[in-house]
């Protein structure tokens, strides 16, 4: 399947206007990104470096990449001279060096911080603790502009269970807010993907990262 646009306005129509959609583009074609193109969407996601490294070289220079998946430190130099926003930072080292590597290539990078509230210990992210370190790091770090917040729920059916993963990001996303520190100013709340974002957006989700709904089944071969 190719990208499926009569589902994204489907799904455009259906949510608050304050909602930005990010199709996720992984394991997907360069054709099929670029029929998304044509309709004028210009933001995607992408998981993996590499493969980001091919589009982004192949594809139009206006698209916004967000990369999407874990990072690891000594892969940020790759992405840091296009990447729009990094949306898994979830740890301190990783803050770092996304800072060093801005510095060299001149560039002020957009970052979310990513917290872990899942049950599954193989997900992501920092918890409080490591969350307000990390906070506290920001004014000290000039080429990091760190928008908000990133989450991801259980893998779980339990309707209930993931709306309370999600309040609760959304607690310490309002908490953050109010409390107004310096070399943060949290506007993105991005929680939710094709199985859970109608939850997500219920708990307060302003960015929703869509793949499968959009592009169909993913393949990893």
């Amino acid at each position: 399947m190719s990208f499926n646009a009569e589902k994204y306005y489907s799904l455009k129509n259906s949510i608050p206007a304050e909602v930005k959609i990010i199709p996720v583009s992984k394991t997907k074609p360069v054709e099929d990104i670029l029929q998304a193109y044509d309709l004028g969407i210009r933001d995607f996601g992408e998981n993996y470096v590499q493969e980001l490294l091919m589009k982004q070289e192949a594809l139009p220079k206006d698209i916004h990449w967000h990369f999407i998946g874990h990072l690891q430190s000594n892969k940020v130099k790759f992405v840091v001279p296009f990447v729009y926003m990094i949306h898994g930072v979830d740890s301190k080292k990783l803050l770092i060096e996304i800072n060093k590597q801005g510095e060299k290539f001149n560039r002020k990078i957009k970052c979310l911080l990513q917290i872990h509230i899942a049950k599954e210990e193989t997900k992501f992210g920092m918890n409080e603790l490591e969350l307000r370190e990390a906070i506290s790091l920001l004014p000290d770090l000039p080429f990091i502009e760190a928008c908000g917040f990133m989450g991801m729920a259980s893998f779980e059916n339990n309707d209930e269970w993931i709306k309370n993963e999600f309040l609760y990001l959304n607690s310490l996303f309002v908490k953050e807010k109010d409390e107004n520190r310096p070399g943060f100013k949290p506007e993105i709340l991005s929680m939710g993907m094709s199985g859970d974002y109608p939850i997500a957006i219920e708990c307060g989700s302003n960015m929703i990262r869509v793949g499968s709904m959009l592009f169909g089944e993913r393949n990893y071969h």
